[in-house]
């Protein structure tokens, strides 16, 4: 069997003006990047304003194991299915963060035959645009310290500065961080620290934006800290969100590739999902809309997560209504929520299956709050036997009321993932869909809050201590309690200890931060030990990548 490295290698891509001309972007609307990258023009994308859209398919899955569960191997491979199957369908991804790919993670260009490319490239820079998204906020810092130093005429008070620094690249040691040493010259100490870009403001408010001019009235509500009186200083006071503009320019353009099948893929804007909204930007799906007859993306990490934020938060946002849900699972992943190690997941164990399955369940449940129809694909792994995937199939069925279907499009690309095909495009064409939101804007944040936890997390009640429920009234008595509420805690569980799988219940959450995202259009709150900054495993990836022969080896 070859590797997916072996796998991407191996392809003949076409060049980039042919995968526009399937969608009918003609060559004069690309800014290429090469051969194979090509960026779509704003003048283009507005000449479409005017035509339907197509049906917007979300790939989510349950609760991430070690063992894998393949989400954006199944966007990939469904999004050649349905083109396979002749439906025309543009597949939505968001891009990979540096941090992972040199820390444990890996890329997020997929696997096997089911792959966007050119791999490298896209794990690797890219556009460019997480480096304009990481200039622009580190503007913003470096404006705010100017202005500090040069006599504070807005009058900020330096203990109460929340706007850090960013960089995309796991590194713990920038945590916590003091600036200004060294002698006046080099301005005013302070405490400050980064964020990891994914979880930047910036990033958040690029990939909600809808288009240049809205991108900046979001960069100027950006809030840098307070005055002593506790009134926002923002990037508008700065007089900064002109230039942050201009350095988004280009990067609002949504980038364009292609699968190794030659189906096209927007590849755009990267918020992680557990301490951001983890979805691709408004801009690319509203593009890919009106490109084509279905669009699948995907959310990231569990449906806990990345499902809840992609309809409470960009659904809300951007207005779009979802056709339907594919929910993905592995046996693998099934068995170790309930309770098999890493190291006996080879071997068939139905009764564990059994009691993983109260996860995907849970996830199922949680989806028909929404509104939206699911459909459970099972991505399937060599070990599996035929009883334990008969189990499941059964199981879903009969018990959750919904259809599963067998997926290989690791090992066959989209043919592997036709039957998928045809059932997702089947349940969007049937219209069932009576998509909600899970809250309304004008209910009080802590209750939005504590919705979330207690429907979605299953969850008794919510805790925070007295200051972070003051946190909760100012923001309502400024003015912002009408924003939807983005959740920062682990992936790994439905609770905020990632030692709890399955489908725990009767937890309490604790609240240990509310930060208002004013520009990005929403209120994170922190909950458990989540960090906005990852640090490095004790063997990163970046140990074993190198490059030999003129190409990259060991990048995941």
């Amino acid at each position: 069997m070859l590797s997916d490295l072996e796998i991407a290698r191996a392809a003949r891509l076409k060049p980039i003006g042919d995968i526009a001309a399937r969608i009918g972007v003609p060559e004069s609307a690309l800014f290429p990047y090469g051969r194979f990258i090509a960026k779509i023009e704003p003048e283009f994308q507005s000449m479409l304003k005017g035509r339907p859209d197509g049906k917007l398919i979300l790939v989510t899955a349950i609760t991430p194991t070690p063992a894998g569960e393949g989400k954006t191997t199944t966007t990939i491979g469904l999004g050649d299915a349905l083109n396979r199957i002749g439906k025309k369908t543009v597949i939505c991804l968001r891009e990979p963060s540096l941090g992972p790919c040199f820390g444990m993670k890996g890329g997020a260009t997929g696997g096997g035959y089911a792959q966007v490319a050119p791999r490298d490239s896209i794990n690797l820079h890219f556009t460019g645009d997480f480096h304009a998204i990481a200039s622009a906020h580190n503007l913003l810092a470096a404006m705010l310290d100017n202005h500090l130093y040069w006599g504070n005429g807005l009058a900020l008070d330096q203990r109460r500065i929340i706007w850090r620094r960013a960089l995309d690249m796991n590194d713990r040691a920038l945590r916590q961080t003091v600036v200004g040493l060294g002698g006046a010259a080099n301005g005013f100490p302070r405490e400050d620290g980064f964020d990891i870009a994914v979880a930047s403001e910036v990033m958040a408010a690029f990939c909600l934006a809808t288009d240049l001019s809205d991108l900046e009235v979001r960069l100027s509500r950006m809030v840098a800290g307070h005055t002593r009186a506790k009134t926002p200083v923002t990037a508008a006071d700065l007089q900064v969100a002109g230039a942050m503009t201009a350095l988004l320019k280009d990067a609002l353009k949504p980038n364009l590739v292609q699968t190794l099948e030659g189906s096209p893929a927007l590849v755009h804007g990267g918020p992680f999902a557990n301490i951001a909204h983890g979805c691709n930007s408004i801009v690319a799906t509203q593009t890919a809309l009106k490109l084509s007859d279905y669009v699948v993306t995907e959310a990231g990490f569990g449906a806990d997560l990345g499902a809840e934020k992609f309809f409470d938060i960009k659904c809300r946002i951007g207005g779009f209504v979802p056709a339907a849900v594919v929910v993905v699972a592995t046996i693998r992943a099934l068995k170790m929520h309930g309770g098999v190690a890493t190291e006996g997941l080879a071997a068939e164990n139905r009764p564990a299956l059994v009691a993983g399955l109260v996860n995907l369940r849970r996830h199922l449940e949680n989806l028909q709050k929404f509104g939206v129809p699911a459909v459970v694909a099972i991505n399937r792994f060599d070990a599996d036997t035929a009883a334990e995937i008969d189990l499941v199939r059964r199981t879903t069925a009969d018990g959750f009321g919904v259809k599963s279907i067998v997926c290989e499009h690791w090992a066959r690309g989209g043919a592997g993932a036709e039957e998928l095909g045809h059932a997702v495009s089947t349940l969007a064409d049937r219209g069932a869909a009576e998509f909600r939101l899970l809250y309304p804007d004008g209910m009080e944040l802590w209750e939005k809050t504590r919705t979330i936890a207690r429907e979605i997390y299953r969850a008794d009640d919510i805790n925070a201590s007295d200051p972070v429920r003051a946190q909760f009234r100012d923001l309502e008595a400024a003015g912002w309690g009408a924003l939807p509420v983005c959740v920062a805690k682990t992936q790994y569980s439905f609770s905020e200890n990632p030692a709890l799988v399955g489908a725990p219940v009767a937890h309490r959450p604790t609240i240990r931060d509310v930060r208002l995202r004013a520009g990005a259009g929403f209120v994170v709150v922190l909950m458990g030990d989540i960090n906005t900054m990852p640090g490095l495993p004790r063997f990163p990836a970046a140990e074993r990548i190198r490059v030999i022969d003129g190409q990259i080896e060991g990048l995941l």
